[in-house]
Order: structure tokens, then C-alpha cells, then sequence
């Protein structure tokens, strides 16, 4: 099968891992990369043996698929401007601002018969593997997500801060409880706090759904430590989950008392896996692990808890 031309739009923090991926997959060839900040964009195709592009329009006439990884205020113009091009997408997540605007590229992307694939990494952990092929039941879930405060970008909000923590880490924890609780959200309590951004930097939220199951998840950017783990509840079995370390270990009740065990996991390279996911999807024409649909869902759902920690402030 022939490569896939691809290209990267924004090379920051994120988005020049990203371009080393593409440069790495043999199913693609790193067409060229675009960067609003030319030097950057010409650094980061020096070091990937790929072309700068100044142009936004030069980049997408020679592409068939692109990631997007731009901030995520300007995502849903970016998606705009490049499905005009007919060009296959996998845009960072949050999909968008707004459910609005995350409704009208899924629909646009269908109409098109493009892929769009939202950058829900989380899904591509190897501790996923696990997680799905030993749930029956999911009773309760806990997820935390702490990492410190971004640091400071010249010209500009640090990365991330131009939105809430609910939808630049905590939305990563929605988008996997929605996937593995499989019943639509009955109740949302929500509290959150803007401590050094405009927007809320630590926030926790409690959602009640209507098959029973209860999930309780934190996030905060402003924290000493990084941590990302989830720990599930079932009958009989308690998983715990270090994304981070791509270890855990699994509890189950026996006739003798309780059997705690490590849980057998592959380790690898989340980013590439889901990088070569996405270029699958394109060049067998499949439907992406985490669609616009599934990404909207988490969107929408995070829009919420902020609508409530606003109207509620702590």
C-alpha cells in the first residue's frame, strides 16, 4: 500500500511529537509541517527531514491526512479552513470550544466521507487493553489527573490555560468513564477553582448514571505532582491503573479471601499507537477508535460541569 501524505498543523509543545511519529510510521511520509511561528516550523522540519510551510493552503494541497495541534480556541476555524482541502483529520482534544462547534465538524466530516479522529490518548494506553478486556461491570470509578502549572509562553497564555482544566485534562477521564460505564449520565455535581489562570486550574466533579454506577474524578493543573490513574470497581474485582507507569494490579475476591495480582501489561508508545490507528483508519477507510460522535459526548458533558462550577462557585 502506498504512504500516506501527511503534514502537521502547529508544532508546539504537543504537536511536534507528532511530527515525529509521522516521520517514524512506515505507512506515512511527513510532507511538510506549518507553525504560525516560522521558526519553529522550519526547526522542527529540520530536525524531522521534512519541509517548513508558511502557508497554511500550500501544506493542505499536498496532504491527504494532517494532525491538528493548535490551541484549542482555534481548532474548529482550522478544521474549517482545512476540510475544504478534502483532508482526513485527527484534531487534538477537546474536539472544540463548543458542542456546537464539535457537532458541525462531525457532521461535516461524515458528509465528506473523511475521517476526523480527537486525540483522546488515554485510549491508546496500554492499560486500556487491559481495563476493557477484564470489565463486566463498572460499580464505581475513581480518576485523578494532577500535573504541575504549565509554564509560561511568550505572546500568550500558558498551554492549555486558555480553557478550563475540566476540558484540558479532566476531559481525557470523561471521554474513558462515558466509554467504559456505557449508560447515559443521570447526575453531575461539580466544584472547581481558578487559582492561577482565568479559568478553573483544580476541579472535581461526581456523576451519577442510570445503570447505578457512580464515578468521582479530579483533575488539577496545579499540582506538585503528576499523576494520572484510575482505579474501577466491579463485583468481586477492584482494578487499580497507572497510566503514567503502564502498570496497575487487579484485587478479586476468592473462596480463600482476596487475590491481588499485577496486571500483565505490553508496554508501549501511546502516541504512536495512536497515530498509526488513525493513518489505519484513512488508508482502510474504518471508522477511528475515538470519532467526532465519542469526543462530542465527553465535550459535552465537560461544558456541563463548567456551566455548573460557574454557577455554583466554591
Amino acid at each position: 500500500m502506498n504512504k500516506t501524505k501527511t503534514g502537521v498543523f502547529g508544532v508546539g509543545s504537543l504537536g511536534q511529537w507528532h511530527a515525529r511519529v509521522y516521520s517514524e510510521l512506515e505507512s506515512c511520509d511527513l510532507v511538510g509541517v506549518y507553525d504560525i511561528d516560522a521558526d519553529r516550523a522550519a526547526e522542527i522540519a529540520e530536525k524531522y527531514n521534512t519541509k517548513p510551510f508558511s502557508d497554511m493552503d500550500e501544506l493542505a494541497a499536498a496532504i491527504e491526512a494532517a494532525s491538528v495541534v493548535v490551541p484549542t480556541d482555534k481548532h474548529f476555524e482550522t478544521f474549517s479552513h482545512l476540510i475544504q482541502h478534502d483532508i482526513h483529520m485527527l484534531i487534538e482534544k477537546p474536539i472544540a470550544v463548543t458542542t456546537a462547534e464539535a457537532v458541525e465538524m462531525s457532521k461535516q466530516a461524515q458528509e465528506k466521507n473523511l475521517a476526523l479522529q480527537v486525540g483522546h490518548i488515554e485510549r491508546f494506553n496500554p492499560v486500556m487493553n487491559f481495563l476493557e478486556d477484564n470489565l463486566t461491570r463498572a460499580r464505581f470509578v475513581e480518576a485523578t489527573r494532577l500535573a504541575p502549572y504549565p509554564p509560561a509562553r511568550e505572546g500568550g497564555l500558558p498551554r492549555g490555560t486558555e480553557v478550563s482544566v475540566v476540558l484540558d485534562l479532566m476531559i481525557h477521564d470523561l471521554e474513558i468513564i462515558l466509554h467504559i460505564v456505557g449508560s447515559e449520565v443521570k447526575a453531575v455535581n461539580a466544584t472547581g477553582v481558578a487559582v492561577l489562570s482565568p479559568t478553573e486550574d483544580i476541579a472535581n466533579v461526581r456523576l451519577s448514571f442510570e445503570n447505578g454506577c457512580v464515578a468521582n474524578v479530579t483533575a488539577s493543573r496545579i499540582s506538585m505532582e503528576q499523576l494520572r490513574k484510575i482505579r474501577v470497581f466491579q463485583d468481586d474485582t477492584y482494578v487499580s491503573l497507572d497510566y503514567s507507569k503502564q502498570a496497575g494490579s487487579i484485587s478479586k475476591k476468592t473462596a480463600t479471601g482476596i487475590d491481588v495480582a499485577e496486571v500483565p501489561i505490553d508496554k508501549g508508545d501511546a502516541l504512536e499507537a495512536e497515530l498509526g490507528s488513525f493513518i489505519h483508519c484513512v488508508q482502510h477507510k474504518k471508522d477511528p477508535v475515538v470519532t467526532g460522535e465519542h469526543a462530542s459526548r465527553a465535550l459535552e458533558l465537560a461544558v456541563e460541569i463548567c456551566r455548573l462550577i460557574r454557577e455554583n462557585p466554591s
